[in-house]
């Protein structure tokens, strides 16, 4: 089924849903352990942190499946089976007003974690945020609302092809790369900064109202995707073949991009200075640069500057990076048949 989004309209989840939150102060420590999700803050396992007994802390209000979680990071599940949520993680329980069922839900799910770059640990999703939080829906062109049948098939299509593509799928889950890759002894490797390596741009501001539709990749400062928020049809501002890294943000989260794209003014782009980039080598840098993560955190952004001047450890040979040992390596892990 063809996704057309010009018959699309913009709905505030108050319009869609009743926002509430769990009362009281309940905690897993607190539980015994059951069959009933106990819902927290996460962007993993469906938001789940534990199963708990149904009498929960004896306090707290288990909710009725078949509805939405929202926590404060903006990371939003849908929830089949009744569950109870932490109080304290911020969790908002996301009560349709429609006729809601599993496919509708997960299509939703997919619109409302679009907007999860707008949110941080300084501006959370707390319930009168999570309201007023704007999607842009399919809609009957008949009466102008909420097209429910064609989300719920537009799922239901997906099913389907997932289900006849699946001699296809295992044979995804097949690699021809048979040995192990070699240990890593990094007692031999040398640092570089990072401006001897490459020549790093920022990127460039893009408001969402400045947007164009198209297809090409805008790059965000968020932690999944390879970095890719948005198709734009505004034109690039990269040849691609390059790294991005996030100075703002997911701060330290690399990408090899392969393609042409627009990276947004929170985003470092990192081109190879004396050698020509490759996937394999992409990955591999991307790799190192990530361990540099533990030294940014929310107030500390790793800026341009700082990054020309962060040091990182690479295999050498003759003093020099040796690019050799970072593609073969790539090449020789499970899997990288499929890159």
């Amino acid at each position: 089924m063809e996704t057309l989004t010009t018959s699309w309209k913009t709905f505030f989840l108050k319009d869609l849903f009743e926002c509430l939150l769990s009362k009281g102060d309940l905690k897993e420590d607190d539980c015994a352990c059951g069959r009933i999700p106990l819902v927290s803050s996460g962007a993993t396992n469906n938001g789940i942190v534990k199963y708990i007994d149904e009498s929960g802390d004896g306090k707290a209000q288990m909710f009725k499946g078949n509805c939405l979680t929202l926590d404060m990071f903006c990371n939003c599940f849908y929830q089949q089976k009744d569950f109870f949520a932490v109080s304290h993680g911020r969790v908002n329980i996301l009560i349709p007003k429609f006729d809601l069922n599993k496919n509708i839900g997960l299509f939703l799910v997919t619109i409302i974690n679009l907007q999860q770059y707008k949110f941080s640990y300084g501006r959370a999703v707390y319930s009168s945020v999570a309201e007023n939080i704007e999607i842009r829906l399919p809609v009957d062109r008949n009466n102008n609302k909420p097209d429910w049948k064609y989300m719920n098939d537009y799922i239901q299509e997906l099913q389907e092809r997932e289900r006849e593509s699946e001699g296809t799928l295992a044979d995804s889950l097949k690699t021809s790369i048979t040995i192990q890759p070699s240990s890593i002894n990094t007692s031999e490797w040398k640092e570089f900064l990072m401006s001897e390596l490459f020549s790093i741009y920022k990127g460039k501001r893009l408001t969402k109202e400045d947007m164009e539709e198209g297809n090409i990749n805008f790059i965000g400062a968020i932690e999944s995707n390879n970095g890719v928020r948005e198709k734009i049809g505004n034109g690039y501002l990269f040849k691609g073949n390059c790294l991005t890294v996030n100075y703002n943000g997911s701060v330290g989260e690399a990408f090899y991009q392969q393609s042409p794209f627009w990276a947004s003014d929170d985003v470092n782009v990192l081109e190879l200075k004396n050698k020509k980039m490759n996937k394999y080598i992409g990955l591999f840098l991307c790799t190192i640069i990530k361990t540099q993560k533990v030294l940014y955190s929310y107030g500390r952004k790793w800026t341009l500057e700082k990054m020309e001047q962060t040091s990182i450890k690479l295999p050498v040979k003759n003093d020099l990076p040796d690019f050799v040992f970072m593609e073969q390596y790539i090449r020789t892990i499970p899997f990288s048949d499929r890159i």
